[in-house]
């Protein structure tokens, strides 16, 4: 009776996996935001099966600063237990050396579909050290119906949001939601408010942090004015605990029906609409405001790729995974099922892609010309440039000085100290 019940057992993840011969297991790590990694791993395991292969996944931390750490800790030792890493758009200088050079195993053509300027992201002293996965851009998601109710439309300019987000706030709390906040947003000590407080720099046209060829322009009296706007957000509009909050608390709070705005990536929005959201079928899209009648709509350029480590002890399969989770078919599903934005342009022309993410079509230009994090101008020490720039803001947005000109003075210099 034993060996029927091992023999079933074998049976049973045999067809779970694939043929037991020459099986090889492959390792990536996925983060666990939204529903990002049961869409990794429905494609890495569809990939096992289709290759007699098996597949592990790693969970990660949510906090982009900790994930790059724990990369870091095992590339450094040469360590071989992942295979294949899921890595932000910034971190290519930093973990290039550690990364397989994809460019012989993936031909022109299969490259030629993503968009050019994340390749070109991607691409390290001529080595194609990783492949694009989903593209990003900031967006605001505001409570249509409750615009709609107050007779507010969706606001052109951070001036009107924030004046919209107030009126709406009191109201709904004299009507009896005490919990009602206008504006959530990262607002933690964290990369993530990198991408914030950048998106308020450049819809104030007021640079860059760091610009081409090295030269510091964080220093300027509309940065002054982008930051000031933001401070002023705080226990007002926005919540105390904003200075607390990642992308995930953020959603939370909105989608419980506490905020009238927040600003958040795509992925946001099949989880707003899902069955038991507080907010299914009131939620609209738009671009995110400007920074006065002479800025400008942005949105902070981000987006993940897949990359296979150097000393990984099978590369070939590895790289074969790569290239099946960057398909135009694994995309567009992902698009379908978790609007994830794909890194293919033809499939923001798929009916069946817009018709799960309708917003896709109308915000495309946003995708394409959202504005990108001095990674490439830093090089090697935009973690060190964006450590000292959010460390900053939030001193700022948390009260802790009330001078913004002079803690944007002493930034220049520190950051100046470290691209020298």
């Amino acid at each position: 009776m034993r060996s029927i019940a091992a023999a079933a057992a074998i049976a049973a993840l045999t067809a779970l996996t694939g043929p037991a011969v020459a099986q090889t297991t492959i390792t990536i790590s996925c983060t666990d935001a939204g529903m990002e990694r049961t869409l990794c791993q429905e494609g890495a395991e569809a990939w096992a099966k289709e290759t007699g292969n098996r597949v592990q996944l790693i969970s990660l931390p949510l906090s982009s600063n900790e994930r790059l750490a724990f990369y870091q800790q095992r590339l450094q030792t040469g360590s071989s237990d992942i295979d294949v890493f899921q890595i932000d758009m910034v971190w290519m200088n930093t973990l290039a050396t550690h990364l397989i050079d994809l460019s012989g195993s993936i031909g022109r053509g299969e490259v030629a579909q993503h968009f050019g300027p994340m390749i070109e992201n991607n691409t390290v002293n001529g080595r194609l050290v990783a492949m694009p996965w989903f593209v990003n851009a900031g967006l605001l998601y505001y409570r249509q119906d409750l615009l709609e109710k107050y007779g507010r439309r969706v606001p052109e300019t951070w001036q009107e949001l924030t004046e919209t987000a107030r009126l709406v706030m009191e109201g709904e709390r004299r009507a009896g939601n005490k919990g009602m906040w206008g504006y959530a947003f990262q607002g933690s000590a964290y990369e993530g408010l990198t991408v914030n407080a950048l998106e308020w720099l450049d819809s104030y046209r007021a640079g860059n942090i760091v610009e081409p060829g090295g030269s510091i322009s964080v220093n300027n009296p509309r940065a002054v004015e982008a930051l000031t706007t933001a401070a002023s957000w705080i226990n007002t509009i926005a919540p105390p605990g904003v200075l607390d909050h990642n992308e995930e608390k953020t959603r939370e709070l909105f989608q419980s029906g506490n905020a009238v705005f927040m600003r958040n990536w795509p992925y946001a929005w099949p989880l707003l609409n899902a069955e038991r959201s507080a907010v299914k079928g009131r939620v609209g899209i738009a671009v995110l405001p400007k920074g006065g009648p002479d800025g400008k709509h942005t949105g902070a350029l981000g987006g993940e790729q897949l990359a296979v480590s150097r000393y990984s002890a099978a590369p070939s399969e590895a790289i074969s995974l790569v290239r099946h989770l960057t398909s135009r078919a694994e995309q567009k599903r992902r698009a379908v099922v978790g609007a994830f934005n794909p890194t293919i342009g033809e499939l923001y022309r798929d009916h069946e892609v817009l018709t799960a993410n309708p917003f896709f079509s109308e915000l495309y230009g946003t995708f394409r010309s959202a504005v990108a994090r001095p990674s490439a101008a830093a090089g090697v020490q935009y973690s060190r440039v964006s450590e000292e720039f959010w460390s900053t803001v939030h001193a700022i947005l948390s009260g802790q000085s009330n001078d913004i000109g002079s803690e944007l003075g002493r930034l220049e210099k520190t950051l100046d100290r470290i691209i020298r």
